[in-house]
């Protein structure tokens, strides 16, 4: 009885908090945990007129084929590699942008800046995609119009796979630059201040205010933003890949990460059971590599840890 009691009376007193965060909540229940059901078509020999439930169970069928496909293994690499990249090159440009911005004496160019860079996070993939693709077409494209004009041999980006792995990691920071780099100058600007002016009486110049002050103080920021981006690590974005890229076989052993694969399953060959063996696989995945990740970083530092 004096549980309940406890209980309503933390609910009444947080009242204004549990609403805040109800918004949140309910999209999560609606559209990560309710879709979780779908999750036994993966082990369903799934047939439309019969439904999910209708349908006959087939075991682990849906996943032996995948791995068997022989294509599990590239979109898997892809997919990983390419997301430590974005994470490494990302949260490296990032810190290094929120402290040149912290840096700077007039607050109307930080802002103008943090503006400029903030632009790209609200521009869509489509776009960027038809922008990328008229600049870079290997028959009217403007860059290999200028190549040709001066007397040089055309650029094919479509043919080279090679290429891919930089411009992606180009564009993915392009993209998030300025959305990460505005967390990193918020945690900077919620350093103490007189640290920074005890180190002026010290004498210490600008470099050392950074190494020694600036970057250890947000060091727990960086570990929660990778933490947050290593849950993810299996999980590529789609509308990047997809809309730069496109649906080129050229460039599938470059590119072809899970989500376009589970995409290209669905629209082409309408298998539903395998592109859901594979999201299975790639939540799974993702789960175990945060709960990996988290551990050890729970080991070292307990309070940096996300639980």
């Amino acid at each position: 009885m004096v549980r309940k009691r406890n209980l309503l009376f933390y609910l009444v007193q947080n009242r204004p908090f549990l609403l805040m965060i109800l918004p949140a909540v309910l999209f999560f229940i609606l559209f990560s945990y309710l879709p979780m059901a779908g999750i036994i078509v993966a082990f369903k020999n799934f047939r439309f007129d019969r439904g999910i439930f209708g349908s006959d169970w087939n075991g682990i069928n849906n996943f032996r084929f995948l791995f068997l496909s022989g294509q599990i293994w590239n979109i898997f690499k892809n997919t990983f590699f390419y997301n430590v990249a974005f994470i490494v090159t990302g949260t490296v440009i990032q810190v290094g942008v929120a402290v040149l911005l912290s840096e700077l004496s007039s607050k109307f160019m930080s802002r103008f800046s943090q503006s400029l860079m903030f632009l790209p996070y609200f521009i869509s993939w489509v776009i960027v995609g038809a922008f990328f693709y008229n600049l870079f077409n290997f028959d009217y494209g403007l860059v290999n119009a200028v190549l040709k004009a001066l007397g040089l041999d055309p650029v094919d980006v479509y043919s080279s796979p090679g290429m891919w792995k930089y411009i992606l990691v180009f564009f993915n920071n392009w993209k998030w630059i300025g959305y990460g780099s505005v967390l990193y100058l918020g945690a900077i600007l919620s350093i103490d201040e007189e640290m920074y002016e005890a180190a002026d009486i010290d004498g210490a110049n600008v470099f050392q205010k950074i190494f020694r002050i600036t970057l250890p103080n947000i060091v727990p920021t960086v570990i929660i933003m990778v933490l947050l981006q290593v849950g993810n690590v299996f999980r590529g974005d789609f509308g990047m890949f997809y809309q730069l890229v496109g649906n080129n076989g050229n460039l599938y052993d470059a590119t072809d990460i899970i989500d376009t694969y589970v995409f290209r399953a669905l629209s082409q060959m309408g298998d539903i059971p395998m592109s859901s063996a594979a999201a299975c696989v790639q939540s799974v995945m993702c789960f175990l590599t945060i709960s990996v990740v988290n551990g050890i970083v729970r080991k070292f530092s307990k309070e940096n840890a996300l639980y």
